[in-house]
């Protein structure tokens, strides 16, 4: 009996066949990464772990000199730590040799034992590093994959260089920023990666591990780290109305405060969060060509759905596009020149791991601005949930003694007859907000 045959673009609208595909590509880049790794010499491959220096020796040179102390701490700790197994049962051995020397021979007096571990506690006080090039040659012998030099980009032109850990957060990360910049802690604070290759950019979530997507860079990578102001990262809590109040256009634009919070308590307050109802026409880019075709997509919390052609808006007849689980979401950098999409508000979906072009990766564009910064939180939403939220929470809590200070300075200036409103300039070392990036950094 002979099978019925199936065409390329039933396959490909099989969520289950795409996402084989997109794991197989997965598979085979993991494969090159670890073949090109190979035969590259030991002091070379830890130049993966340096991001956005030429190689270790170099980052490790930029740090400050607190950090690189607490590097070489760190490393020296670890190592001292390894030792301590050992040096247990090296003491315990001799313990119990003394004590049978002791029965045997009750004349003699039975010495002390010999501690391997303070030993090795006197050698490595002897050997103490204390010039920086001492430091650098301690943290190169003993730097491991759990830990990364990073090279953080400024609005001035200007990089911080930071130790980080396969255990940080990006809000921990953005602290740690804080204190070196001595910015406002504004909650609108974010880490954002671009790929001039791909010619895209994406805000790292609060809550995500640092280490593990600048890990899945590919060596020499010209892929950047930015400190940047970004007002949409939480717009979809500070203006929640245009999100879930699109089609109430009379109620969402005169919300107040109080408002605002209680439709927060209403989606968010709830164990499951209640994904934007969103729907409408977006222009996908066809695999491998730049030709951009209309399809009407619909959200749900389980992905992005598309009305197949010739069918109804229906839920019975929606087609799966994407799952969100394996995928981040990126905003584009001039696409209209690029691919030649109908504007430049275009975003992208694709495994973190994809660093290249792939037809495993899908472009979609908006008719404006407006439109975009919806789908894109409204994703953020469905992908994220509740944890989503528990991010901008402690964002404000971050925020909250910075602006209680802003608050006393504002009376204090009034009291005195001042009639504009603080701050009339920025205080002492503040870094303002910055600027769009040199390769066209687009504020959603």
């Amino acid at each position: 009996m002979m099978l019925p045959s199936v065409t390329g673009t039933e396959k490909m609208d099989d969520i289950d066949a795409m996402f084989s595909h997109l794991l197989g590509e997965i598979d085979h880049l993991s494969q090159s990464l670890s073949e090109t790794t190979e035969g590259v010499p030991a002091s070379q491959r830890r130049s993966t772990f340096s991001i956005g220096f030429t190689d270790l020796n170099e980052s490790l040179n930029e740090l400050e000199d607190q950090d690189l102390d607490a590097l070489v701490a760190d490393l020296r700790s670890e190592s001292t730590a390894s030792q301590v197994p050992t040096d247990q049962q090296t003491s315990g051995q001799t313990n119990n040799q003394t004590a049978e020397s002791s029965v045997t021979q009750q004349s003699e007096p039975a010495l002390p034992p010999l501690s391997n571990s303070a030993g090795s506690s006197r050698g490595l006080q002897m050997t103490e590093p204390q010039t920086k090039e001492d430091k650098i040659k301690l943290a190169l012998e003993k730097l491991k994959d759990s830990k990364m030099i990073v090279k953080v980009l400024m609005s001035d032109g200007s990089s911080k260089t930071l130790m980080v850990d396969e255990r940080q957060t990006v809000r921990e990360v953005l602290d740690k920023l804080f204190e070196k910049t001595y910015c406002d802690c504004s909650v609108d604070w974010s880490l954002c990666e671009t790929n001039p290759g791909l010619q895209i950019e994406r805000g790292f979530e609060d809550h995500e591990f640092l280490f593990e997507p600048l890990s899945a860079w590919p060596h020499e990578s010209e892929n950047k780290i930015y400190f940047v102001s970004r007002p949409e990262k939480y717009v979809m809590f500070k203006d929640p109305q245009l999100f879930y109040m699109r089609k109430k256009k009379a109620s969402s634009s005169g919300i107040n405060e109080q408002a605002k919070q209680l439709l927060l308590k209403e989606q968010f307050g709830g164990p499951t969060v209640i994904v934007p109802d969103l729907e409408g026409t977006l222009f996908l880019k066809e695999d491998g060509k730049k030709v951009w075709k209309p399809r009407y997509f619909v959200l749900r919390a389980s992905g992005l759905y598309y009305v197949p052609r010739g069918k109804t808006k229906s839920s019975s007849d929606l087609a799966c596009f994407i799952h969100f689980e394996k995928v981040n979401i990126y905003t584009t950098i001039n696409y209209k020149q690029k691919f030649r999409a109908p504007t430049n508000f275009c975003f992208m979906l694709k495994h973190p791991l994809i660093q290249k072009e792939s037809d495993y990766i899908k472009f979609l564009c908006c008719e404006d601005q407006h439109t975009l910064l919806l789908w894109v939180n409204s994703i953020r939403i469905a992908k994220y949930g509740n944890v989503l939220y528990g991010n901008y929470q402690a964002a404000m809590k971050r925020a909250a003694p910075t602006l209680q200070t802003l608050h006393s300075a504002a009376q204090t200036e009034k009291s005195h007859g001042h009639v504009e409103d603080y701050p009339h300039e920025s205080p002492p070392d503040f870094i303002p907000p910055p600027p769009p990036p040199p390769h066209g950094h687009m504020q959603v």
